[in-house]
């Protein structure tokens, strides 16, 4: 499983994603689309409109970085929670994990556990 610094959020755009799109237009996305601010360290995921690509953008100290995935074979599913209006979702590394996998959870519900107050990330 994957894990990450305390106070990293990870962010799943609802809908497909030009991946042709790199740096610049990753982070222009995330600030002008989901309303957030691309260079806080936290994780935005996308996937193109097949399915078969994922970019994953971040703020690493003094630069973006870009993590890219193509499958193969099959494709990724997406985390489906909100109405399909909404830009985005926060995902956990789980779900992250569960994502890259493949694996489709259905019929799971996860048992109720402690967890402390969220606070924001500061760079």
């Amino acid at each position: 499983m994957l894990t990450f610094p305390r106070g990293v959020k990870l962010y799943l755009a609802n809908a497909p994603t030009d991946l042709r799109k790199s740096f610049d237009g990753l982070s222009m996305l995330v600030e002008h689309e989901f309303g957030l601010d691309a260079m806080t360290g936290h994780l935005f995921v996308f996937l193109n409109r097949r399915g078969n690509q994922m970019r994953i953008l971040f703020w690493d100290r003094d630069g973006f970085c870009v993590v890219a995935k193509r499958l193969e074979k099959g494709t990724f599913r997406r985390v489906k929670r909100g109405p399909e209006s909404v830009t985005h979702v926060e995902i956990d590394s789980l779900d992250l994990t569960l994502l890259l996998e493949g694996i489709e959870v259905k019929e799971v519900r996860r048992s109720a556990r402690y967890r402390s107050p969220k606070k924001s990330v500061s760079t």
